[in-house]
């Protein structure tokens, strides 16, 4: 996986006030934690660290102004819920060779046999140990003619050397299940209940004969 290089700037003012002042300026407040060293309180470029983003498990060189680069991966993200920006990041500081447990995500490719069967998705990332420096971007799974009935599980993806599962190896990842068959409505149920008890049309009641004077 490459590395991506962010500028970084020290932040010494903190609170939802100094945020706000970090976000006007399109950057984003961050903090540097891990190896049991003291969190670092960073500040980011707000598009920069968007487009960084948008890889999972992205590693990110960050060249912080007046001390040392530093590495490290996302670890929680917090985005605005109406507009999408993002407003805080957490980053955990790794080392080149030094393993960690990520969530990968676990993609699909093909199509499954006929029949209007369904993919349900049991988990949309795969938890793994593997080294900092070689964190897959995704999994590619193949779903090509697969019946209901089938089911993709954590051990059987390749994993690349050096990584091992975080999870139980029967853990289901994606399972084809068989197309319900369409159910009838109730109301219309009633309602063809309704024109089945009616007379046809047309049609006269019965009427009970007269009895003759005796």
């Amino acid at each position: 996986m490459a590395e991506v290089k962010l500028a970084a700037t020290p932040r010494t003012d903190f609170g939802k006030g100094a945020a706000r002042r970090i976000r006007r300026e399109n950057r984003v407040p961050a903090v540097v934690y891990g190896h049991g060293a003291d969190p670092k309180h960073l500040a980011l470029d707000g598009h920069a660290l968007w487009m960084a983003l948008k890889t999972p498990n992205v590693l990110i060189r960050l060249d912080i102004e007046g001390g040392k680069s530093e590495l490290v991966l996302p670890k929680a993200v917090q985005r605005d819920p109406l507009k999408g920006f993002l407003i805080h990041v957490d980053l955990l500081a790794v080392k080149k060779g030094e393993k960690v447990t990520v969530d990968v995500p676990v993609l699909t490719e093909g199509e499954l046999a006929p029949g209007g069967n369904l993919l349900e998705h049991m988990l949309d990332a795969l938890p793994i140990e593997a080294e900092a420096t070689h964190i897959p971007e995704s999994f590619t799974v193949s779903i090509e003619g697969l019946e209901a009935g089938h089911t993709i599980r954590a051990e059987d993806i390749e994993l690349p050397r050096g990584s091992t599962l975080a999870v139980d190896g029967s853990t289901a990842l994606l399972q084809v299940v068989a197309a319900q068959a369409e159910e009838v409505p109730e109301e219309e149920e009633e309602e063809g209940a309704a024109e089945a008890a009616a007379p046809a049309e047309g049609a006269e009641a019965e009427q009970p004969a007269e009895g003759g004077e005796g």
